[in-house]
């Protein structure tokens, strides 16, 4: 028996010449590779059936799918500039501007601010309250005879200037406000000082006690027309007297 008459099953072939093709009767090979490059027919577009599968592809790259997304990919948002300091239009957030708080509005008004109150200056120690205003231009109180008449007269009164409180309202101004916040009068007399011009809002005359908010008033002549050893004086000193016995209770 001759090599011709040896019968190959199609599964022996298939598994031995995968790659190759047995055409005509004289058994010439030809290879799969010629006949893809010869055959043009559009109907052979699918490879030869193989037991053997081909090896996969060595490319590391994803397929890709010719199917067009159904969601287009997203586009990197636009990088603002970089001077923009406000928020888009319909941002959450409040633009840079309008938490800026200007340099002016940190600082109140000067009115808003009073400047301190200043501490009144006074002769005594003030310990039963009782305030003696008088006018004396250039002293920081009064002169030394107008002094001793004062010394005198408290001394009638059964007090010492320890229980008083001179004040010159010519050497700084004072006003009713600032006599009851600091000092706590609770008898003032004025020695030729207009009531008006500590502001007290009412007005009285000479040689009459007035009571007004917690406090007796007196309104008499200035220290210069009650010290002089005259008639006019004397009279002063008297109505000054019957005015002093009836406010201390001598």
């Amino acid at each position: 028996m001759g090599l011709k008459d040896i019968q190959l099953s199609d599964l022996i072939v298939s598994e031995w010449y995968g790659e190759m093709l047995v055409t005509g009767p004289d058994a010439n090979w030809v290879e799969i590779d010629s006949i893809k490059k010869t055959d043009t027919s559009p109907t052979s577009s699918a490879p030869p059936a193989s037991s053997t599968p081909l090896a996969p592809p060595t490319s590391s790259a994803p397929p890709t799918s010719s199917a067009p997304s159904a969601t287009p990919p997203a586009q990197p948002s636009p990088t603002p500039p970089a001077d923009a300091t406000h928020s888009p239009v319909g941002a959450t957030h409040i633009p840079v501007a309008a938490t800026h708080i200007p340099a002016s509005a940190t600082h109140s008004p000067a009115s808003a601010n009073p400047a301190p109150r200043i501490p009144i200056k006074f002769l005594g120690s003030n310990r039963r309250n009782i305030s003696l205003l008088v006018h004396s231009p250039g002293l920081p109180f009064l002169p030394d005879n107008q002094l001793v008449f004062l010394t005198r007269i408290l001394e009638a009164c059964q007090m010492t200037v320890a229980d008083v409180a001179i004040v010159n309202t010519a050497a700084a101004p004072v006003t009713i406000a600032e006599l009851k916040e600091q000092l706590q009068p609770k008898k003032i007399l004025l020695f030729g000082v207009d009531p008006s011009a500590i502001r007290l809002p009412i007005n009285f005359p000479a040689f009459r006690p007035q009571p007004f908010d917690d406090c007796i008033f007196l309104s008499v002549p200035a220290l210069d027309q009650l010290v002089p050893n005259t008639d006019e004086s004397k009279l002063l000193k008297s109505k000054l007297w019957v005015c002093l016995k009836t406010i201390f209770n001598v």
